[in-house]
Order: C-alpha cells, then sequence, then structure tokens
C-alpha cells in the first residue's frame, strides 16, 4: 500500500516537473479562473481548478451566466475581454498570421471585432511591429494595442 502511493506521488511530482510552462489559463472560467487568471504553470491552474471545483462557481457561472461565463460558451465580458481571451491561447499562431497578412487568427479577430476580415488582415500586417515589438510580449499587451490600431 505504501509502495503504491509514494509510486504515484513521486509520478504526479515528475509530470508536475516536465509539464509544459507555457499553458497559459486553460482553466475556463469561474472564481478561480478569474482569481488565477494570466498566471502561467501548473500551481496557478491547479489552483483555479480545485477552487472552481470546491466551490461550483463554474457550473454556477455557465449555468447563470457569472464569472466570466457564459451558458452558450462565450466568453462574456466585452470584445477586449473576448480578444484577450482569445490572444492567451492562440498568441504565437497570431503572430504568424499578423506577419503573413492572413489566416485563421485573423479571421476570428475580424469576427469578434464585428470588422471586415481584409481590414483587420491589413491593419495588423501593416502595424506587425508595433504589436510585437520584441519576443517578449504578452497577451495583454498585445490585446491592448490590436484594440486601439483596430479603433484608429
Amino acid at each position: 500500500m505504501n509502495k503504491t502511493l509514494v509510486a504515484s506521488l513521486m509520478l504526479g511530482a515528475a509530470v508536475m516537473v516536465s509539464a509544459p510552462a507555457y499553458a497559459i489559463d486553460s482553466t475556463g472560467c469561474g472564481l478561480g479562473s478569474m482569481a488565477w487568471r494570466g498566471q502561467s504553470g501548473i500551481l496557478p491552474q491547479v489552483a483555479a481548478v480545485t477552487t472552481n471545483g470546491t466551490f461550483g462557481t463554474q457550473t454556477f457561472g455557465i449555468t447563470f451566466g457569472t464569472s466570466g461565463c457564459d451558458p452558450n460558451g462565450r466568453v462574456t465580458g466585452g470584445t477586449q475581454k473576448m480578444v484577450l481571451a482569445f490572444l492567451e491561447n492562440n498568441l504565437e499562431q497570431f503572430a504568424m498570421d499578423a506577419a503573413a497578412g492572413q489566416g485563421e487568427t485573423l479571421t476570428t479577430l475580424a469576427g469578434i471585432m464585428d470588422m471586415d476580415e481584409k481590414t483587420v488582415a491589413e491593419k495588423t500586417y501593416q502595424n506587425f511591429a508595433v504589436l510585437f515589438p520584441n519576443e517578449n510580449v504578452d497577451a495583454v499587451d498585445v490585446t491592448l494595442k490590436f484594440y486601439q490600431i483596430m479603433k484608429a
């Protein structure tokens, strides 16, 4: 019994250590997801899921449209929040599409912004250096710049 428990704990620790650190906020919606939003790594995600599960905020939020949840599976809280939620999970692909001036992320963002796809593609292509001034930008900065560029 003790050997099985120790082996399980060691396996869990190995998974935590070897897991990629680039996974960001894949916990969905709910109070835990809101409290730990934007923090990367295993521990913040486990804390968010645990909070959501312990207090039932994800289920409640999905049912009643609170805590960043929507019964239809959409991110709530306005266009800018939807853009941020999308870019948090698709930033690398967005960078590639913006550099090329075409791609699925640009199509999706055009839909979120309720804009013409061609306009979004042209503006992101022309402003790539503004959106991505270096390789260490984060989704929040890119979202703010993207939103300003699209509204200009």
